[in-house]
């Protein structure tokens, strides 16, 4: 039985849908095997209310499919770290998170071999406990927006592979189309920007989707909200010395105190990073850019009060704290850091892993050194995916 969506949610699948219909059937027969996914980009944390949570990815190589991401969290007012991966569903293709609210996270299963659809696992208790929601009949985006919740209602809002977003309520068992990138390209708001793909799914503090992408159109900011039955630019402008540069949107999410982006400015040694804050989608702060000197970014973090920080394939860490500051570049990252999780005051946790080990150091706010705090040991099962 189709689940009847709220009624914001109904009126924007109404007037934005573009002939993508509700969940289809499984095609018969055996399905083709999903192509290796989990690109280390998806390694990354997120904190809400309930806590930071950290997703990175452990064991072997993704060529013997001996990969296996894992979640982990911190709950809010400790500094120990918890495993808690939703047991029972493979996750060689990676994890992608959604904030739904208080103690609340959705974890959706990036498809892997013959997984051919999405399934999403529910926890309401900070990860104690996990239950599964949806699926989503389809694969979603090797990026770490892929899925948004929406504040308050829970409508949920994914990104998958083939350049579509399908949104859902609440138990998730009905999907409907609401934009595919070719339509939104097709809008004015999507030709002044040159679209070329989606990279990031959101919401507003007000509960509006928010699409993100690459734009061809120099100095144009990739950033689409849902409104007055059409897509509408909603990004930044950028400052005149980027204005000749392409632009992607490498992360979007909504925070406690309103959208919090990165943008990356620029391709190969000219390429530079950018952090946007909006109080609710509209009028947004620029930070100062951060040249990537023909590096690119490997993992991308957001911590409290509109923190962000990032880790580059020349293994440099920086973190930027809050609007009106700069970057600032943290201590040479312990060996096998894999992703940031930026804490309050400029802290923070650097997640290693080697192995089935992961590795927590921590840096003090004004510390000029990383100290190890924990070991965590993850029990891999090498070989349960083939």
């Amino acid at each position: 039985m189709r689940a009847r969506p709220a009624a914001a949610l109904a009126l924007a699948a109404a007037a934005l849908a573009v002939g993508c219909s509700s969940t289809a059937p499984a095609a018969p027969g055996p399905a083709p095997e999903a192509p290796p996914g989990g690109a280390p980009f998806l390694a990354t944390s997120l904190a809400t209310a309930s806590g930071t949570w950290a997703v990175v990815v452990m064991g072997g190589s993704v060529a013997t499919e001996d990969n296996f991401w894992q979640l982990f969290v911190r709950p809010a007012g400790s500094s120990t770290w918890k495993l808690v991966t939703p047991p029972g569903t493979a996750d060689n293709g990676g994890l992608v998170l959604a904030d739904s609210g208080a103690q609340s996270l959705i974890t959706g299963f990036r498809p892997s071999q013959y997984l051919t659809y999405t399934p999403l696992i529910l926890t309401r208790n900070g990860g104690r406990a996990w239950s599964s929601a949806g699926p989503l009949d389809a694969a979603l985006a090797n990026v770490p927006d892929a899925l948004a919740a929406a504040p308050g209602s829970g409508n949920l809002l994914a990104l998958t592979t083939d350049g579509t977003a399908d949104l859902a309520a609440p138990s998730y068992a009905s999907w409907t189309g609401l934009a595919s990138r070719q339509a939104l390209a097709a809008t004015p708001a999507g030709r002044s920007c040159g679209l070329q793909s989606l990279t990031a799914a959101a919401f507003t503090p007000a509960g509006l989707p928010v699409l993100a992408g690459t734009c061809t159109r120099p100095g144009t900011v990739g950033i689409f909200t849902a409104g007055n039955g059409t897509w509408q630019a909603a990004g930044p402008a950028l400052p005149a010395a980027l204005a000749g540069q392409a632009v992607t949107v490498s992360r979007l999410t909504r925070t406690a105190q309103g959208m919090t982006a990165l943008l990356q400015a620029g391709t190969g040694p000219g390429a530079s990073v950018l952090a946007a804050w909006s109080a609710g989608g509209g009028h947004w702060t620029l930070s100062p850019p951060f040249p990537l000197h023909g590096a690119a970014l490997t993992s991308a973090s957001f911590g409290p009060d509109g923190t962000a920080a990032i880790i580059t394939s020349a293994n440099r860490g920086q973190i930027i704290t809050s609007t009106g500051s700069s970057w600032q570049p943290l201590p040479p990252l312990p060996p096998g850091t894999a992703t940031l999780a930026p804490g309050p005051g400029g802290s923070a946790d650097a997640l290693a892993v080697h192995g089935g080990t992961l590795t927590v150091w921590q840096l003090a706010s004004g510390a000029t050194t990383w100290a190890k705090i924990q070991v965590i040991k993850v029990p891999i099962q090498y070989g349960s995916s083939s």
